[in-house]
C-alpha cells in the first residue's frame, strides 16, 4: 500500500508511481513528460504508457478517461496518489491508518481523515439488515476495516408500535445502559467494547447523562450521533425500506431485532424449518417533565449517597404504599395478544405484574428504600419511587422500574398517587410489546453464524442476548469475525474469560436446553481458580482477567 515519502515536497508523479506500484494489474510508463515543472517523475520498473503522456493506454483496470497531471505544479503526492485511486474500479478506500504515516492533507481528503487504500478487489458489500445497537455496531466494525456495508432500515416508511424516531440505534425501553463499574458485569462488557472501537459506546460516553454509577444517555442526542456517524461513512450505503426476504447470495448480517417485520419473521421462519421461534414481552417506562415534579416532597439523592446526587426520590408512607399496590394492582391493563404474566422477561417486568406477586415485592425491587434517607425525617421511607435523568437539558424524567402495559388513563391515574408526582406531566406513556427471539444454541455458532450457512449470521435480541450493550456487543463481534473471513484471515476466538467471548459461548451451547434471554454476568465467566475476599474484589480480578485476555488478541 503506498506511504507519502519521507522527503519533502513529494510530487503528483511520485504519488500515481507510489499507488500503481501496488497494483498487480498496473502498467507503469517511461518518465512522466517533465515539461510541466514540479510534477516529477514517475519511476520505470514497469514497461507501459501511463495516461497523461504522449499516445497513452489506458491501464488496465481503469475507467475510461484516466488520469492527467493537473495544471498546478505544487500538486502533491496525496493528489497523484488519489488521482490514480479515482481511475481505479478495484479500488477500496480503507480507514483507519495512524495520522503519523499520512501527513498529506490531500491524501487524507481523498481518503477521508487517516485512511489508507487497500489493494485487493473491490468486493460486494456486507448486507445488514436493520439499523438497530447491533446493526448499526456491526456496519461501524465492518466499515472500519474497508468493507463497504449496505445497510438497510425500515424506518420511517414503517414503524413499529414501540419505535417513535426515525433515527438508528433507537432505545426503546430505558435511556441507561446500566453500569458502568468494572465490578459489574456489563460494565466490563462497556470496557471491552471500548477497546474494540465501538461506535454506540463512542456516542453513549459523548451524550451521557449523571445517573451515579451508571451510564444513561440522552437518548434524541445518542440516536442522532450514531445517524449521523452511519450515513457519513464513506463504506456505508444506507437504504431505506423493509427487507421482506433475506438474499439469496453474499454475506448477510440479520439485525433486525426482537421487533422484525412480519414478513422477515416469516422469512426468518422458512430459514428454519425444523426450528420453533421463541418470545417474550417486554415493556417500556413512562416519562414525565421535571418540572411537573413536587420537589417539596421529593429531593435529589443516589443510594447510599454514592456519586453525585442525581436521582429524585419520592418517597411513600406505608399508608401512601398500600393505597398505591392496592390501586395498582387492580388497575386495568391494555390488551396485548398472547400476553400472560409469565411470559414476561424477568430483567424488565411491568411494575404491575412484579406487584401482583405480593404487597411487598416492590419494597425489594424498584421501590426499595434502604440507602435513601429522607432529609425531612432523616429515616429511610417506607418505600421509595426513583427518577432518572432522560436528556442532557435534564428536563425529562424516567420513571425507573416502572415498565408498564397498564391502559394510558390508568397510567396516569395510579402513578399520580405517587407523592411529589400529584401533578406530573406524561410525556411518553409505558408501552409493551413482544419480542421474539432465535433458539440460539440449535442454530448458531459463537460467531453468531447460522450453522450450515455460514454467510448468514444473526446479531443483536432476535439471538437472545438480552440489553443495549449485550446487543452491542454481538454485532461487534459477528462483524469481526467476518472482516476477518473475508480477508482469509484466522477468526477472533475470544475466550470465555471475556464477556464478550462468554455471551457468545452461552448463545451457541447446545448444551443448554431451555433457552432463554440472558443479561451479560460474571456467572457466565470461569472463575478465578483462587479465593477473593469480598464480591466486588472478586469481580474487579475478573475483569482485570478478562481485559488481559483481550489485550492478546488481534482485533484489526
Amino acid at each position: 500500500m503506498p506511504h507519502p515519502p519521507k522527503s519533502l515536497p513529494p510530487s503528483w508523479g511520485e504519488g500515481v508511481a507510489a499507488y500503481a506500484a501496488t497494483d498487480e494489474g498496473a502498467s507503469l510508463p517511461r518518465p512522466v513528460s517533465m515539461g510541466r515543472a514540479g510534477l516529477g517523475p514517475v519511476p520505470t520498473q514497469r514497461r507501459g504508457p501511463l495516461m497523461g503522456t504522449a499516445g497513452a493506454q489506458r491501464p488496465k483496470g481503469t475507467r475510461r478517461g484516466g488520469f492527467q497531471p493537473p495544471e498546478k505544479p505544487s500538486s502533491s503526492w496525496g493528489e497523484g496518489v488519489a488521482a490514480y485511486a479515482a481511475t481505479d474500479e478495484r479500488a477500496v478506500l480503507r480507514p483507519p491508518l495512524a495520522a503519523g504515516r499520512n501527513p498529506q492533507k490531500h491524501f487524507i481528503a481523498a481518503l477521508r481523515q487517516g485512511g489508507r487504500i487497500s489493494r485487493r478487489r473491490a468486493m460486494e458489500p456486507v448486507k445488514i439488515i436493520g439499523a438497530g445497537l447491533a446493526g448499526c455496531e456491526a456496519a461501524w466494525q465492518l466499515a472500519q476495516r474497508g468493507i463497504p456495508v449496505e445497510l438497510h432500515e425500515m424506518k420511517p416508511e414503517k414503524m413499529t408500535p414501540a419505535h417513535h424516531s426515525p433515527e438508528f440505534a433507537e432505545l426503546v425501553c430505558s435511556n441507561s445502559l446500566r453500569s458502568d463499574q468494572l465490578e459489574n458485569a456489563v460494565g466490563l462488557l462497556k470496557e471491552e467494547l471500548r477497546r474494540c472501537g465501538s461506535l454506540i459506546m463512542s456516542c453513549a460516553d459523548a451524550h451521557r447523562v449523571e445517573a451515579g454509577g451508571a451510564l444513561a444517555v440522552d437518548r434524541r442526542a445518542f440516536s442522532q450521533a450514531v445517524t449521523q456517524a452511519i450515513r457519513s461513512h464513506p463504506a456505508v450505503t444506507v437504504v431505506e425500506g423493509e427487507v421482506e426476504r433475506i438474499p439469496e447470495e453474499g454475506q448477510v448480517i440479520v439485525a433486525a431485532g426482537p421487533l422484525a417485520s412480519d414478513a422477515l419473521t416469516e422469512e426468518i421462519s422458512r430459514l428454519f424449518p425444523d426450528s420453533r421461534y421463541l418470545n417474550f414481552f417486554d415493556a417500556a417506562a413512562p416519562l414525565v417533565t421535571f418540572e411537573s415534579v413536587d420537589m417539596t416532597s421529593a429531593w435529589f439523592a443516589s443510594r447510599y449517597d454514592k456519586g453525585t446526587p442525581d436521582y429524585i426520590n419520592c418517597p411513600l408512607t406505608e399508608e401512601e404504599y398500600d393505597a398505591f399496590w392496592t390501586e395498582l394492582c387492580a388497575a386495568q391493563e391494555a390488551e396485548v395478544h398472547g400476553f400472560e404474566d409469565s411470559g414476561v422477561f424477568e430483567g424488565c417486568m411491568p411494575v404491575e405484574v412484579m406487584a401482583r406477586r405480593g404487597r411487598d415485592t416492590l419494597c425489594y425491587g424498584p421501590l426499595k428504600p434502604v440507602g435513601l434517607k429522607d432529609p425531612r425525617t432523616g429515616r429511610e421511607p417506607f418505600a421509595v419511587v426513583q427518577l432518572r435523568r432522560d436528556n442532557a437539558q435534564g428536563s425529562i424524567y424516567n420513571i425507573v422500574g416502572f415498565q408498564t402495559h397498564l391502559k394510558w388513563p390508568e397510567q396516569k391515574r395510579v402513578f399520580s398517587m405517587i407523592p411529589g408526582l400529584e401533578r406530573a406531566e406524561f410525556v411518553r406513556y409505558g408501552v409493551m410489546h413482544r419480542n421474539t427471539y432465535l433458539d440460539s444454541p440449535r442454530l448458531l455458532d459463537r460467531y453468531y453464524r447460522v450453522r450450515g450457512q455460514e454467510r448468514i449470521m444473526f446479531a443483536g435480541q432476535i439471538t437472545g442476548v438480552e440489553g443495549y450493550v449485550e446487543s452491542t456487543a454481538s454485532g461487534a463481534l459477528a462483524a469481526m469475525e467476518l472482516a476477518r473471513r473475508l480477508e482469509g484471515k484466522e477468526p477472533i476466538n475470544f475466550p470465555r474469560e471475556t464477556a464478550m467471548g462468554a455471551m457468545a459461548l452461552y448463545i451457541s451451547d447446545q448444551s443448554v436446553v431451555n433457552f432463554q434471554p440472558m443479561n451479560v454476568n460474571f456467572g457466565l465467566i470461569p472463575p478465578l481458580g483462587y479465593r477473593v475476599k469480598g464480591k466486588r474484589n472478586k469481580n474487579a480480578e475478573l475483569s482485570k482477567r478478562a481485559l488481559e485476555a483481550l489485550g492478546e488478541l488481534e482485533l484489526s
